[in-house]
């Protein structure tokens, strides 16, 4: 029977930084993935929805030529077909980068099959049984289809196909209204597709304070037909699907674009099978500073499958301290980074550090900067006078805690106050850095001025710090 000091389930993100840190240790490991390589990200996810997304956005700018002098807008039309084809062209190259960095393992370490837990030390893989003195869960996750559409499944696309269409049709209903939905529904209507979203309450991706929900709700609605009551019916016909929500609207489409979330990939791995103690969500317990498993701490769990932060950065960051961990006597537990997500919506939606719902649950006394980007300098410019800021700070020490945020450019806005918090920046430190003009970013400024007015904090008498 084999035995090695290390058995990886899973070749994704976190699958593979586990690998790379194992690898520097250990050459007694091996990975089992009977999947389709190259990742969620690069294959289905962040990459090739950027791609149809960045076309969308080009083809969107058309209406602002006018305004700014330039004719001929009228002309220009989409190919579908070829937009699409685009996408895909572009996703292959993200696909072979990934594999390609999968070269110098793949014949001596990855095996292409399909393995379970037996018990807490041995793996059925394919039949064969394999011992194990330590193993990494990295399973990651599947698209949800909610059971009232199971049936329909003939019009239901997922990440993990929409892209492989070569056309779309001219109707689309996009079920979920988060970050993945948000994103492609507003991108595929851009693009001159009907679409309608559909979501089962007044919100839109992953902000919580009230106010700026209801704001970007608001927005939103402004460019695309929302439905916020959930779909109560479903019946088909022909080649249409007809959607009858509960405030009485009905919609016919041609297929649905299901963002309805994703599930961890726990039940087919067998990990249930030797996990008695489970969350509310039905997965293992585990210490999220080390990734081990509550029952055995000798097996590890990583990425989407644990529920947790389905991001690739974070994803990649777990998988490297459970590698770490697996091929070490001593456990070693680590800091998660400042928490930072991006919803790459026009315009972009985010948060850095902590929301307003967790300073709210921890009872923490903080106060709002605020800001609004409609009338800021670099946003008319860019004719998008869209978004709201709010940055959030200790009322005492003026100490940076997080911010959420709505508008132009935030993606980048986001970095510049996760990296402030992760350097645990006050309000005065975060404005005495230099600010240029005129770009976005001043927004950020205003906000932060705006909070300096509001903690205990006392604030120099001018911005700059003497010598």
């Amino acid at each position: 029977m084999r035995e090695y000091d290390v058995v990886i389930l899973g070749a994704g993100s976190a699958g593979m930084s586990a690998r790379r840190e194992v690898a520097k240790k250990t050459d007694n490991y091996r990975v089992f993935d009977a999947g389709k390589l190259g990742t969620t990200c690069a294959r289905v996810g962040c990459m090739p929805s950027k791609v149809l997304i960045q076309a969308a956005n080009d083809f969107h700018r058309r209406k602002a030529f006018a305004q700014e002098g330039i004719n001929g807008a009228d002309s220009l039309s989409v190919n579908m077909p070829e937009t699409l084809k685009h996408v895909r062209s572009l996703r292959d190259r993200f696909v072979r980068a990934v594999m390609g960095g999968m070269e110098s393992w793949m014949e001596t370490h990855l095996e292409r099959k399909f393995a379970t837990f037996i018990d807490a030390n041995t793996l059925d893989v394919e039949g064969e049984k394999v011992k194990f003195k330590k193993a990494i869960v990295a399973t990651g996750s599947t698209p949800v289809i909610p059971p009232n559409f199971q049936e329909f499944s003939e019009f239901i696309l997922t990440s993990d196909d929409i892209f492989e269409q070569e056309d779309l049709p001219e109707k689309m209903a996009v079920v979920g209204l988060g970050v993945i939905g948000i994103e492609l529904g507003q991108a595929l209507s851009r693009l001159g597709i009907d679409i309608v979203g559909i979501n089962r309450r007044q919100c839109i991706s992953a902000v919580t304070d009230e106010e700026m929900n209801q704001y970007i709700c608001d927005k939103m609605c402004e460019e695309l037909n929302i439905n916020f009551t959930g779909v109560k019916e479903l019946a088909k016909r022909d080649n249409t699907l007809i959607i009858d929500t509960f405030d009485g609207h009905r919609y016919e489409v041609g297929k649905v674009f299901m963002s309805a979330g994703r599930s961890p990939n726990v039940e087919k791995c067998g990990l249930l099978n030797i996990c008695k103690e489970v969350s509310a969500k039905r997965l293992p317990i585990y210490d999220k500073n080390t990734f081990q498993l509550k029952e055995h701490p000798h097996i590890f769990f990583a990425g989407d499958v644990n529920g947790d932060k389905p991001i690739l950065h974070e994803a990649s960051d777990e998988g490297k301290v459970c590698g770490y961990n697996a091929v070490r006597d001593k456990i070693t537990p680590f800091k998660s980074r400042v928490p930072l997500a991006i919803t790459f919506s026009d315009p972009n939606i985010g948060y850095a550090g902590k929301t307003s719902a967790v300073l709210d649950e921890e009872g923490a006394d903080y106060q709002i900067g605020r800001v609004s980007f409609e009338g800021q300098g670099r946003s008319i410019v860019k004719l998008k006078e869209i978004g709201l800021l709010k940055v959030y700070g200790d009322t005492k020490s003026g100490k940076l805690l997080g911010a959420e945020m709505f508008g132009p450019d935030i993606e980048h806005i986001a970095h510049l106050m996760a990296w402030a918090i992760g350097n645990e920046m006050t309000v005065n430190e975060a404005l005495s850095m230099p600010f240029y003009h005129p770009v976005i970013e001043e927004g950020l400024r205003t906000a932060l001025r705006d909070l300096r007015e509001k903690v205990e904090e006392e604030a120099p008498e001018i911005e700059i710090y003497p010598l």
